[in-house]
């Protein structure tokens, strides 16, 4: 099932266009891993996907239906940018504060509108303990750590029991221990509770522990959309050789070595994706006649190759 998708999305400010003709698709179940260089769109594109900012043209979907529909955004728990905390408030008082803005509470008595809610008090409860500040009692959240808060936002965000959530770099700023305590918690939002999430975030090495797919945008543009397998297909090691002779030297990894996996590439070169001895091949090649003038194992890592999809530069 499609949760999210764009199609011929646009963003105009003026003469210049933030978001130019992007398309993008999330499935149900995804951690959807958005990725660009500042200035890339991606802020500007999840703000239309939450009903921030009006597109200039284009489609939005979510849940089958157009964005401004009741029922997806209710569907729908965001956190865009920083999150709206009272620093003079306790996180449970917080988080009445925004069962009441949502109508979840009455507001004078602080109570739920009927004995039947499914919210409010042990919701509250249920999502501090889920986020693990059940135990932060009295104490105002102006005294909690960066990664205490980025969780608060996102328990506020679960107060609608949503089935989409959509994160605007959630880890942006943490010291280790908090990305990895909000990496947990998003894991388990999308294992055990079944949410499907879309996050946007510039730091690769930790979104590649989250999501199962990727978008990468550029310019406002969409690069590419990959699942988590292909991209370790594409990022995997190969050993890298440049000759003389690359049609004969690919019948020579065929006939001689029974290397199915390669590529050959302009200039000489060729990629050799099967595990080889990097010797052997050198002495099959010279064998017959080949002259090897590079032969060395790459290892492309992740950061090197959505580098490689944004243009280079600084990816965030």
């Amino acid at each position: 099932m499609e949760v999210v998708q764009t199609k011929a999305l646009c963003k105009s400010y003026g003469q210049k266009r933030a978001v130019d003709n992007l398309s993008m698709t999330v499935h149900e179940g995804d951690i959807y891993g958005f990725i660009g260089k500042n200035g890339a769109g991606k802020s500007t594109a999840l703000k239309m996907l939450c009903a921030l900012a009006a597109p200039t043209s284009g489609q939005i979907s979510i849940f089958g239906k157009p964005v401004s529909d009741s029922v997806s955004r209710k569907r729908t728990g965001i956190l865009v940018e920083s999150p709206g905390i009272y620093p003079n408030l306790s996180a449970r008082e917080n988080m009445m504060l925004k069962a009441t803005c949502l109508g979840l509470v009455d507001e004078k008595q602080r109570t739920p509108r009927s004995a039947g809610h499914p919210y409010v008090l042990q919701k509250v409860q249920e999502l501090l303990l889920l986020t693990g500040l059940s135990d932060t009692g009295k104490k105002k959240t102006k005294q909690f750590s960066m990664g205490m808060k980025q969780r608060l936002g996102i328990a506020m965000a679960l107060l609608g029991n949503p089935d989409l959530l959509i994160l605007d770099e959630p880890i942006n700023g943490l010291d280790p221990e908090g990305m990895a305590e909000v990496r947990t918690l998003l894991l388990k939002l999308n294992q055990e509770k079944g949410i499907t999430i879309l996050l946007s975030s510039h730091i690769l090495g930790e979104l590649s522990k989250l999501a199962t797919r990727y978008g990468v945008i550029r310019d406002g543009r969409m690069v590419t959309e990959i699942t988590a397998q292909e991209l370790e297909e594409n990022c995997r090691d190969y050993l890298h050789v440049r000759v003389d002779k690359p049609k004969e030297a690919a019948v020579c990894l065929e006939q001689d070595l029974g290397i199915v996996r390669y590529e050959v590439r302009p200039g000489g070169q060729l990629l050799i994706f099967d595990i080889c001895e990097s010797d052997k091949v050198s002495r099959a090649l010279t064998g017959r006649g080949i002259v090897v003038q590079e032969l060395y194992l790459h290892r492309r890592d992740l950061e090197e190759y959505f580098l490689e999809l944004m243009g280079g530069g600084e990816n965030a």
